[in-house]
């Protein structure tokens, strides 16, 4: 039996349990549906005002024909995290830990989408959706991204409000899944029990403890 869509879950070192619904093949399909009609209404309405140019006309056709196909998909994930087709659908494109695409994870799968249409109508692509658990197409598993339910996403779309600050070394998946859920949670908890928090991440302590760690978060719900 096909399984359309299923869940990711994963647990933070608090041992709390964190689950993003992924998107199967079938709302996907839609998306992409609908995203190539907007992307072609607009390049037919292009057309109808670019080519009777003639020259000038026909090459900033080619160019926006160019730009529409690559990176009208790049452009809406990064800003808005979801293309127009996909918000229709209620979907949004993360990265494997939930936080927001960032630039190179949406340029990797968007580039190798070529692959993913292979021999024909994305074969390989909807093959790999199929027997990947998290319905990853090869572009997915390149990028290390999901394309998940919109309300997954909205929990690493919180706003952070501190300067963003690059984190000193690398995390594990789950210690920045950790940062995002202290600071998501920082605002309804009591500021002593924040700052004791804070205080076992950073090396400051009292509200620069605080203001460190949430700088750590929002570079991380910033996709980077």
């Amino acid at each position: 039996m096909l399984q359309l869509d299923t869940v990711h879950t994963f647990e933070t070192p608090e041992g709390v349990d964190l689950s993003l619904r992924v998107a199967g093949p079938l709302p996907r399909a839609l998306a992409w549906v609908l995203d190539t009609l907007i992307r072609y209404t607009v390049l037919f309405v292009l057309s109808m005002v670019l080519l009777p140019l003639a020259e000038l006309g026909v090459g900033t056709f080619l160019i926006m024909l160019f730009l529409m196909e690559w990176f009208y998909p790049v452009l809406f994930e990064v800003t808005r995290g979801t293309t127009p087709g996909k918000k229709a659908m209620g979907l949004a494109v993360v990265h494997d830990n939930g936080t927001p695409i960032g630039w190179p994870a949406s340029l990797i799968r968007n580039l190798l989408r070529v692959i993913d249409f292979f021999p024909v109508l994305y074969g390989l692509g909807l093959l790999s959706m199929l027997i990947n658990r998290q319905s990853k197409r090869l572009g997915d598993l390149a990028a290390g991204t999901l394309v998940v339910y919109a309300e997954a996403a909205r929990r690493a779309d919180t706003t952070i409000d501190a300067e963003a600050r690059t984190l000193p070394v690398p995390l594990a998946v789950e210690e920045q899944r950790a940062l995002l859920d202290f600071a998501e949670r920082s605002s309804k908890l009591a500021p002593g029990r924040v700052e004791e928090l804070a205080e076992i991440i950073s090396t400051e302590r009292g509200p620069a403890a605080v203001q460190t760690v949430l700088g750590y978060a929002r570079w991380l719900g910033n996709g980077r």
